[in-house]
């Protein structure tokens, strides 16, 4: 009987089961995906972690940075990357106007007209199709270690021609300007000061007197110069003449003066504007224009100072006190036609190359 009962329990447990209507377990509300935003830049680019999240919130993506090395390299990457029709990033900044030809010459940028664009002052606009947008500039000359001089009771080089005296050989650090765009910029320095004819002369000379050649700007400023670590080996670089706020500013101990100093003489700086640009065949055009739009911004172009060390475009953008303080600008930076630059940079360079690296 026990055996009875129990088979004739569990038949009606299993028929109820069937009787009583079951509940579908409710699906899981699916999360949209957040969509991702990739900019190539150099690897000196740097910004408050505030405003990338304040742009990812606002825009309901994520900003993934990509750093390709000093803006030649990266430039040369995307030039590769791009080949297939599908770029690596989005949208790349730190092109500068030492690069910009070949960049419009690759077609690897897209037109926009940013609406910011009507505040900022034709100067920096070297590209009227506006696949280029101007974003900041520095000037690009010889930084100095004071206390190095000091102590060797050596006067300063007042003009690029003093770096060729006996009495500054093994001094100087510059980059390559194959692969570094403050490299090429102080080359594009010495072609617009000797002149064609005499470019070759100059470097042939400062060869002579034992400069130094690295590969990019990190190498050359924080392993070469002494005066941002000490411990280099040269008290002369080709960096920018905002380097000694930097020093100055992110200095262990308060200072009340730069350690360094910039070489301003006329014509012994170059100009150096940056640009940011939309890079052809991106998915995501519309982010990247929102993207553009946020580096133009008041917010991001009073950022960069004290970030990169940089002047922004946008007038209305305030400086910092303490960059005003130490960065010296200089009053005539040396100047060559663009057109000029398009049709024999590489020439140049490949002069330089055979005549500084062979």
């Amino acid at each position: 009987m026990i055996k009875r009962s129990l088979i004739f329990g569990a038949l009606v447990a299993f028929l109820l089961s069937g009787c009583v209507s079951q509940t579908p377990a409710a699906s899981p509300t699916p999360v949209p995906e957040v969509q991702v935003l990739t900019v190539m830049t150099h690897d000196s680019f740097a910004v408050s972690a505030e405003l990338v999240q304040q742009f990812e919130a606002d825009n309901d993506v994520k900003v993934n940075f990509i750093k390709g090395g000093d803006a030649g390299t990266t430039l040369n990457r995307l030039i590769l990357t791009s080949l297939g029709g599908t770029p690596e990033a989005d949208v790349f900044y730190g092109l500068d106007n030492t690069f910009l030809s070949r960049a419009l010459e690759q077609d690897l940028l897209e037109a926009y007209d940013a609406p910011a664009l009507a505040q900022i002052p034709a100067e920096f606009q070297l590209d009227p199709s506006h696949r280029a947008l101007p974003v900041d500039y520095g000037d690009v000359c010889i930084n100095y270690d004071k206390a190095w001089f000091q102590e060797h009771q050596l006067p300063v080089p007042q003009s690029l021609k003093d770096l060729t005296k006996p009495e500054y050989a093994d001094l100087l650090v510059v980059e390559n300007p194959a692969t570094s765009s403050p490299g090429l910029s102080f080359l594009l320095a010495t072609i617009a000061t000797f002149g064609e004819e005499g470019w070759q002369s100059y470097w042939q000379a400062l060869k002579d007197n034992g400069v130094v050649i690295v590969s990019d700007w990190e190498t050359a400023y924080y392993t070469n110069f002494s005066g941002s670590s000490g411990r280099g080996a040269q008290p002369m670089v080709v960096s920018y003449a905002s380097s000694p706020a930097a020093e100055l500013i992110y200095a262990e101990t308060p200072l009340t003066e730069a350690p360094t100093g910039s070489i301003v003489a006329d014509g012994a700086c170059w100009r150096q504007v940056e640009f940011a640009g939309i890079l052809k065949g991106t998915p995501n055009r519309v982010l990247a224009e929102k993207f553009i739009d946020f580096l133009l911004s008041k917010p991001f172009q009073e950022d960069m100072p004290l970030q990169m060390f940089v002047y922004p475009v946008l007038p209305s953008a305030k400086l910092p006190e303490a960059f005003v303080k130490a960065s010296e600008v200089p009053q005539k930076p040396a100047t060559l036609d663009p057109e000029l630059i398009a049709q024999k940079r590489e020439a140049w360079v490949q002069a330089w190359t055979e005549l500084m690296l062979k």
